[in-house]
């Protein structure tokens, strides 16, 4: 019975570890569903970054330079 006490603590360490990883892995399963919401996201920050863009040189032609990529 004493030995079982003293394996407890020493059996804690690996099974809180492994639990840990599981429950890590089990969250990143729902990321891939994502994905279409990073899509759309990032389009929508391109748009602003083009709105932006044109509200600046409209404010002031002379600032943007004529061969500006993108």
């Amino acid at each position: 019975m004493t030995q079982l006490l003293y394996s407890l603590p020493l059996l804690a360490c690996p099974i809180g570890m492994g639990l840990m990883m599981f429950f890590m892995m089990r969250g990143k399963g729902h990321e891939g569903h994502g994905e279409t919401t990073h899509d759309a996201e990032l389009a929508n920050l391109r748009a602003e970054v083009e709105q932006l863009r044109l509200s600046r040189q409209a404010a002031d032609p002379a600032t943007s330079a004529p061969g500006e990529s993108r």
